[in-house]
């Protein structure tokens, strides 16, 4: 009879972890370190203590458990106005530079590492090729730079994640095969990402619909939830690319949320930033637990081979970003119409030193087979499991401790057209309202409490302790007059908005900001409804 493993029993490890989250959070407050890299950090330091259990979490649980609900947040948060005004320098990263780090990597990997097929070292390659979509959000987020360096930095990292999964696919198979074809190769991958977009179209027109029809918030959340995962599942039910696919389902639900009540998005928000939150500590967490447990496996630094190895990748992914990244500031492209991917160098150097590396390369080394089809070892993966994780810590560290002292050195500072886009909704949100405050009262008799905070309170403590019945129903219907001002005053704000946002005068970022500021400064003044 097999014996079981209590659940009960892997509390105390999951509890460790949260624990761990939470203080390692805690510190970043004081200590101007990004959280991932300490996290990392942590994680490599829980690792090494004895008793500590190892990490078993396998790597298609992080590609499908978590990978999901994180690429539908990014993408959510993502202006879709930038990410269009910019699509032509991030396919140049999240296409042409997957392809170009794939082959430099390759021929690196297998100038040190001769004894490697070709096909297993431009499978190396294109594990490392993609930047992580979660280790570079979390990197960049609490940086003030450009806006249009934000967009490219985050469409990238978002895109290329399907890209290099989808070159990992196709090598594998043809480690395991033994056949390439060029055309087909060219085939599958149109196939993969057209199937891709179209099922992240469908979810997301549907999820849209709901959000429209459906309006209690609980029913909202478990839709959202819902939402990247059968976009992920979907596609992989039809082997299309589930990271396009819930990449677009974000980006079409963000287009439409403005159907979603008020209270809604306010709680929608506030709860989805903490589901984030969690699973991104989870998952740099990881990433420092699999370092002891990777160098047990592999025998990395008692190798002296594969220490130099995956040092020379780590320098051919850093330096091929910077090779391909930093001529786009001085060379004007003939396909652009002359004009240059980055308008200053300086611009180039910041995204040619953002590739921070993450959790989605070392899953995808992790998810390699250990046997091929006829029974014998996978080629060559030991070696590259541990030059992916040389590359993901170089990066991590590297990287990841040094951006913010290159931003201060370089001198970039946030532009000037998220500030003046911010001050120009406001001022016509403001405006919008004053219209309708001056034209409903112009027509239909106000009361005081609508010009005056303190009467308004008055009225609503009335409808509370009054006795008198008559002097109650007359708050009561004051109130109801307010109701109604403000509700249309709230319709005309949020009209304003959403004209501004679909005619490209703001971003979708600025727009989801100030909607949740309507949102939060009408659900704090909207009075109670009244017994």
């Amino acid at each position: 009879m097999q014996t079981r493993v209590p659940v009960h029993s892997h509390l105390p490890f999951v509890l460790a972890l949260l624990a761990l989250l939470g203080f390692v959070a805690a510190l970043t407050q004081r200590w101007r370190v990004p959280l991932p890299v300490l996290l990392a950090g942590a994680g490599v330091v829980f690792g090494c203590v004895p008793g500590t259990p190892r990490a078993s979490l396998h790597p298609e649980l992080i590609l499908t458990l978590f990978l999901p609900p994180l690429l539908y947040t990014d993408a959510f948060h993502t202006s879709w106005t930038d990410f269009q005004r910019s699509l032509r320098p991030i396919l140049m990263l999240a296409v042409g530079l997957v392809v170009f780090t794939t082959l430099s990597v390759g021929l690196v990997a297998h100038a040190c590492l001769p004894q490697l097929p070709w096909a297993a070292c431009f499978l190396l390659g294109a594990i490392v090729s993609p930047t992580d979509t979660i280790a570079v959000q979390a990197v960049i987020e609490r940086l003030r730079v450009p806006r249009r360096i934000t967009a490219v930095l985050g469409g990238e990292s978002l895109v290329n994640d399907a890209t290099g999964l989808v070159c990992v696919q196709v090598v594998t198979a043809v480690l395991l095969s033994g056949t390439f074809e060029a055309s087909e190769v060219a085939g599958h991958f149109a196939r993969v990402a057209g199937l891709g977009i179209a099922v992240g179209l469908l979810v997301g027109a549907a999820f849209a619909l709901g959000n429209r029809i459906v309006r209690d918030t609980q029913v909202l959340f478990v839709l959202s939830l819902i939402s990247p995962y059968l976009a992920f599942l979907l596609a992989e039910e039809v082997e299309a690319s589930g990271v396009l696919a819930v990449v677009v389902a974000g980006f079409v639900v963000a287009w439409r949320i403005h159907h979603l009540h008020a209270e809604a998005r306010i709680q929608l928000n506030s709860t989805w930033e903490q589901i984030v939150f969690v699973l991104n500590g989870l998952c740099f967490l990881f990433i420092g637990l699999q370092v002891p447990r990777v160098i047990e496996d592999t025998g990395a630094v008692s190798s002296g081979n594969l220490v130099l190895a995956g040092l020379a990748v780590s320098a051919a992914v850093v330096l091929s970003r910077i090779a391909w990244c930093l001529p786009g500031s001085v060379i004007p492209l003939p396909f652009a119409r002359g004009r240059r991917e980055f308008s200053t160098w300086k611009h180039a150097a910041l995204v040619s030193w953002a590739g921070v590396r993450g959790v989605v390369s070392l899953a995808a080394a992790l998810a390699l087979p250990e046997l091929t089809a006829d029974g014998a070892p996978f080629p060559g993966r030991n070696a590259i499991l541990a030059c992916t994780l040389f590359v993901v810590v170089t990066t991590l560290l590297v990287q990841g401790l040094t951006l913010l002292p290159l931003i201060h050195a370089l001198g970039i500072r946030d532009d000037e057209d998220s500030t003046r886009e911010v001050r120009h909704a406001r001022e016509a949100v403001l405006g919008a309202g004053i219209s309708k405050l001056d034209s409903y009262c112009s027509e239909n008799a106000c009361p005081l409490s609508i010009h005056h905070l303190r009467m308004h309170m008055v009225d609503e403590l009335h409808t509370l302790q009054d006795e008198d019945l008559e002097e109650k129903q007359l708050a009561i219907s004051r109130l109801n007059v307010s109701m109604d001002v403000r509700r249309e005053i709230m319709t005309a704000q949020e009209s304003v908005l959403l004209h501004l946002r679909d005619h490209g005068k703001i971003n979708d970022r600025t727009y989801h900001r100030l909607l949740l500021e309507l949102d939060r400064a009408n659900l704090a003044i909207a009075p109670r409804k009244a017994a």
